[in-house]
C-alpha cells in the first residue's frame, strides 16, 4: 500500500504544482492529471492501511488529492468527511511528528477548525531552528491556508 500512497502523493504534488516551474500548461496533460489523481484516490479510498502512521499518511494523501483535482461524482464531499473523521481517530494514536502536522495541516485546510492549528503549532515550535525541507513545506502551507481563511472569514462578513 505505501507505494500507491506514494504513487498518489506523487502525482498529486504534479497537479498542485504544474505549471509553477515556468513550463507551459496543455490542457491535456491537464486532464490527465486530474483523471490519474482521482482514480486513485478513489482506488485508495476504501483501503485500510495496515498500521496508525500508514494510516496518517493513507488520509493526509486522500485529502490533498481531493482538494487537488476538480473531479466529482457526486459524493466528493461525503468522501472528504469520511477521510476526516478516519484522520480524528488516528490523530489521537500517533506521536508528535512531521506526518502528524502534516495530517493537522490538511484536516485544518478542509475544516478551519482552529484547534487543529493550534496543535500543528505546538509540534513546529518543538522543531527548533533549524528545519528540514519538509518540515519548512508544511509550516509553509500551513500559514498559506491560514491567510485563506483568514480571507475565507473576512469575505463572508
Amino acid at each position: 500500500m505505501k507505494s500507491q500512497i506514494d504513487a498518489l502523493r506523487q502525482l498529486t504534488h504534479e497537479l498542485l504544482y504544474l505549471g509553477m516551474d515556468g513550463e507551459p500548461i496543455y490542457a491535456d496533460r491537464l486532464y490527465l492529471l486530474n483523471s490519474e489523481v482521482y482514480s486513485q484516490a478513489e482506488a485508495l479510498h476504501g483501503e485500510k492501511a495496515g498500521n496508525d502512521d500508514e494510516e496518517a499518511a493513507l488520509c493526509v494523501t486522500l485529502l490533498k488529492a481531493y482538494s487537488a483535482t476538480n473531479y466529482n461524482h457526486g459524493d466528493k464531499e461525503e468522501k472528504i468527511q469520511e477521510v476526516l473523521d478516519r484522520s480524528g481517530k488516528v490523530l489521537g494514536k500517533i506521536s508528535d511528528s512531521l506526518l502528524k502536522c502534516q495530517l493537522l495541516v490538511a484536516c485544518y485546510g478542509e475544516t478551519f477548525d482552529e484547534e487543529l492549528a493550534q496543535e500543528a503549532h505546538q509540534i513546529m515550535n518543538g522543531w527548533g531552528d533549524s528545519l528540514t525541507i519538509e518540515q519548512q513545506n508544511i509550516s509553509n502551507e500551513l500559514q498559506n491556508v491560514e491567510n485563506d481563511s483568514y480571507l475565507h472569514a473576512n469575505i463572508e462578513l
